[in-house]
């Protein structure tokens, strides 16, 4: 099963890189996890919907290139999941022979058209989070939770 973050932003600090990939590089057999980094829309005075709209319009592409993937938009208010439900949401996208699309939104959020199409509005806390270390905390949850799913002794509930 392909897990494919899909993240606004393409100059994240080194750590981000780091911390990223140790999860990532664990995920390699039936739970596969790989990052493609949007380039951000340009900023200008007019503010910030162009550059939503042209971030929506990217993540979209990427998401249409999947396939038929279940899209998961990482918001501040969507549903919170513990690391049981988490397998259990993999396991079932996995029976159901659907790769998993995870949406992370530029510093001015997600496009509405992500939004729209999201099957799941997935938070990781109340607290409004940088999108740089959302990267980090999404990687390190999706290998917590095939742990789960494999009995690995990594998780101690």
């Amino acid at each position: 099963m392909n897990l494919r973050l899909i993240a606004a932003g393409t100059r994240m600090p080194e750590w981000v890189q780091q911390g990223y990939n140790e999860y990532a590089k664990r995920l390699t057999q039936d739970y596969r996890l790989e990052l493609l980094e949007i380039p951000l829309g340009q900023r200008g005075a007019s503010g910030s919907a162009r550059a939503i709209e042209k971030e929506g319009e990217r993540m979209q592409t990427s998401i249409a290139a999947m396939g038929n993937p279940f899209v998961v938009a990482l918001q501040v208010g969507g549903k919170s999941l513990s690391t049981e439900q988490l397998a259990q949401f993999l396991q079932t996208r996995a029976r159901n022979g659907r790769h998993v699309a995870f949406c992370i939104g530029g510093p001015d959020g997600i496009a509405p058209s992500v939004d729209a199409k999201a099957e799941l509005h997935w938070s990781l806390s109340s607290l409004t989070l940088p999108h740089a270390l959302v990267r980090v905390i999404v990687a390190e949850a999706l290998y917590r939770a095939v742990s789960v799913i494999k009995q690995h002794p990594y998780h101690r509930a």
